[in-house]
């Protein structure tokens, strides 16, 4: 009998120290606003992607397969924005308030006005065709920079990449030609910079790491170091200078890369990550058929 007390005695023991373990991870209330926990805003996709916020922190994201782009106001209303969406992946807001997107159905980068005009920025690469742009970001000064990794998609002819390799992208402000900045990576996912212009942040979703690079002057990059050892497939910084990294839901990491946070999210895959509402601090995660919202202490940038 005293052998089954003492056995009961460390299991009872070790249940109590995963769970502490498990709850500091779910509720890191330095970033997480007090018992917040994410919130099913709807289940009804079939795979979510890119959010992006707008000027009043309205947040727009896509169902990739289902070829929409679906907007999430900041009074909790759902709507679709805009049907035909050229297959939209990742997205970012312009500071003119138009909405760039991976394109990939054809492969492009494309911008759309508040009226819903398509502008083409980019179609190729030296006459090739791009991978398939996959997620990107707008620096202050307006130049864009966008990941190419090679996903077959069962809407394409082709079924093999026609590019040497998977690189990212630079397409300067004012230019109509992207041109190569890192190619050295074996498949680029995720990408955000800081508010600053000074650094941009680029997951290898296949080399399971995330860089850190110092942006030029001339919006080349440099200094490339190796921020944390995980990939990641979408991502974006808060006004502390965290980093939120995706995929087994969202891994949070300070300035000097150490984890400090993981939320948890019932699905198989989140994808991607963006702060919104009107003082953007809800953070809003796009998770295969789903969407959550989960209330924060920090907040995203503008």
């Amino acid at each position: 009998m005293k052998k089954f007390y003492k056995i009961y005695f460390f299991v009872a023991l070790f249940t109590l120290l995963f769970l502490k373990s498990y709850s500091i991870q779910q509720t890191d209330t330095a970033i997480i606003a007090a018992g917040a926990v994410p919130q099913l805003i709807s289940k009804q996709f079939s795979f979510t992607e890119g959010p992006a916020v707008d000027k009043h922190g309205n947040i727009f994201f896509t169902d990739q397969p289902n070829n929409k782009i679906w907007k999430y106001d900041t009074k909790g209303k759902l709507s679709v924005f805009l049907e035909n969406a050229g297959r939209s992946n990742g997205m970012y807001f312009d500071k003119k308030g138009n909405l760039i997107t991976c394109a990939d159905e054809q492969n492009q980068l494309w911008s759309i006005s508040r009226k819903k005009k398509i502008t083409v920025l980019v179609n190729d690469y030296n006459g090739q065709k791009l991978n398939g742009p996959n997620d990107l970001w707008v620096s202050p000064k307006g130049d864009i920079y966008f990941t190419d990794p090679y996903y077959q998609r069962n809407y394409w002819t082709r079924k093999k990449q026609d590019m040497e390799g998977q690189y990212v992208y630079l397409l300067s402000r004012g230019k109509i030609t992207a041109i190569p900045v890192v190619k050295n990576l074996q498949q680029p996912n995720g990408i955000v910079g800081t508010p600053d212009g000074k650094y941009l942040f680029v997951a290898d979703i296949k080399g399971k790491k995330t860089y850190k690079y110092t942006i030029n002057a001339d919006g080349s990059l440099s200094n490339a170091l190796v921020f944390t050892e995980l990939g990641s497939d979408g991502m974006t910084i808060d006004n502390l200078g965290n980093l939120y990294l995706t995929g087994d839901g969202v891994t949070v990491f300070n300035p000097l890369g150490e984890k400090i946070a993981h939320i948890a999210i019932p699905e198989k895959w989140t994808a991607n990550v963006a702060f919104g509402g009107k003082h953007r601090d809800k953070l809003f995660i796009t998770a295969s058929e789903s969407v959550y919202i989960l209330s924060m202490k920090t907040r995203g940038i503008e």
